[in-house]
């Protein structure tokens, strides 16, 4: 007997008899000529494959397994990067969870999420100091499956920028100078340094060390300090072993006389610093060692997750006996883990796709043509629900559709003013020496027979299509559109 699931999936999948999305999506796929009867006939075959599918894609599963990966819980999408490690696991098992990644034979962490552009990384500093250059910015797709990012090519962009250092003259004022490295003796050395207040994209207009040296002299003869000789040997302990009640001690003694300190300097030596005279503990006698041992196991924790895979622990202590008098501590680890897999897969919660470009602009109560016509219309656009999975969230904030009024004004000849330029383009293509920018002049319709605001309800109006603008001749002298080579362009290797 098919759930509730399996209907509709097949609902979704294959459409339905009575559904218009079903009836144009299997219609499409036959001869014109073929019956509606043969047509539903096909559905109840495809419905009957689609039951053995749902049956056999899980025993399939279950015996091709595919190859063991290190699983890790999160995965930074900004960063490409994995935390959390959860283990080596089957790569099908551990992107169970969407949100979680996995690290490739090459050492690289791939997201077990759909198909998704990480963020644009910040504009380079410009690449020259000095004049005009280009700044680029890029981007990366992590995911798994088939299907690739929107736009698989798009992974850089190339701006013209200019170099704002062309006067900065870089380094600040020398500092002072240190004191000379020796005050007695001879020749030692004094250095400066001096401080790039440039901003960071000036750095490199820091030319020449950021620090000096030069010899100094200093001509009076240094003290001499007083150095200790080599400690005498310990003396024997004065007891032969430790009780609670005593600890056995030993000395021994050393003289200030390696070299002894000077007197006849100004200033004199320091006399040797700490005490001639050490007393010790016989903390080495013997006590009887007792080595650790371990406790047993606690019993694993719970599988802490309730779809994907997680980690349980088990403990231990080292108290079976604790170690004691130098007793060796317990080998070995005092916690261990393992995998655990829920054989659930968790929910991947449903996301908008983009909007559809907005529909023809048609009056809204009938076949009326408004084409060119002062007479307002209405136009739609739409959007799925997409990588909804595993009882995920179906997207609710938002709507399918949305409309908009809107005059048709598609190939109207209107007049028009030159308004100046459009911005210039991206450099094209964003690396080597070939490439360029553009812009064209703005040839502006005049709207102006058009009321701004359509409807008992005022709502704001939107022209549809282009309509053919007629701005006139150009003075003399002056171009339609305009390229340029793009300078400083990095190669593409």
């Amino acid at each position: 007997m098919m759930t509730n699931v399996d209907q509709r999936l097949i609902q979704t999948d294959f459409g339905s008899a009575e559904g218009q999305r079903g009836r144009t999506r299997i219609r499409t796929s036959f001869r014109e000529k073929e019956s509606e009867a043969l047509i539903l006939s096909r559905i109840s075959r495809m419905k009957e494959t689609f039951r053995f599918l749902v049956v056999l894609v899980p025993l399939l599963v279950s015996v091709e397994r595919s190859e063991c990966v290190r699983c890790f819980g999160s995965f930074d999408l900004t960063t490409g990067e994995c935390s959390e490690d959860l283990g080596d696991v089957d790569e099908d098992d551990c992107c169970q969870n969407s949100q979680y990644g996995y690290e490739a034979e090459d050492g690289s962490c791939h997201s077990c999420g759909p198909p998704t552009w990480s963020p644009w990384t910040s504009w380079s500093f410009c690449n020259v100091l000095c004049g005009e250059g280009v700044k680029q910015k890029s981007r990366k797709c992590h995911g798994i499956g088939k299907a690739e990012c929107e736009n698989p090519l798009d992974t850089l962009q190339t701006d013209v920028c200019s170099g704002t250092c062309c006067n900065d003259k870089g380094w600040g004022l020398w500092n002072p100078w240190t004191p000379c490295s020796v005050t007695c003796g001879g020749t030692g050395t004094r250095t400066r340094q001096r401080v790039c207040s440039s901003p960071p994209e000036c750095r490199s207009a820091c030319i020449g060390p950021e620090e000096e040296k030069e010899s100094c002299e200093a001509s009076n003869r240094c003290p001499v300090h007083g150095s200790w000789s080599s400690w005498e040997a310990w003396s024997q302990c004065s007891g032969s072993c430790i009780t609670d009640q005593n600890m056995p001690t030993k000395v021994r003694q050393r003289t200030c006389s390696n070299p002894a300190p000077s007197t006849d300097t100004v200033p004199p030596g320091n006399n040797c610093p700490g005490d001639a005279l050490e007393t010790q503990d016989c903390s080495e006698l013997p006590n009887c060692p007792v080595d650790g041992n371990w406790g047993p196991w606690s019993a694993f924790t719970p599988c802490p997750v309730t779809c994907g895979v997680a980690l349980q622990v088990s403990e231990r202590r080292c108290n079976n006996p604790a170690p004691n008098h130098g007793g060796r501590p317990c080998p070995g680890n005092d916690k261990q883990t393992k995998l655990c897999s829920t054989q659930v897969h968790c929910p991947v919660d449903g996301v908008w796709a983009e909007w559809s470009a907005w529909g023809a602009c048609t009056f809204a109560f009938g076949g009326r043509d408004i084409r060119c016509k002062t007479t307002g219309g209405k136009q739609t656009r739409s959007r799925t629900c997409l990588h909804r999975a595993h009882n995920g969230s179906i997207c609710t904030d938002g709507k399918l559709t949305d409309t908009q009024v809107c005059y048709n004004v598609d190939k109207c000849y209107l007049k028009g003013s030159w308004d100046g330029w459009e911005p210039w383009s991206l450099c094209k293509p964003p690396c080597g020496v070939s490439s360029k920018r553009r812009r064209f002049r703005i040839c502006k319709p005049d709207y102006s027979e058009y009321n701004p605001t359509i409807g008992r309800q005022r709502e704001p109006a939107h022209f549809h299509g282009k309509p053919n603008a007629d701005c006139g001749a150009l003075p003399d002298g002056e171009k339609k559109y305009e390229i340029e080579d793009c300078l400083n362009v990095p190669s593409c290797t």
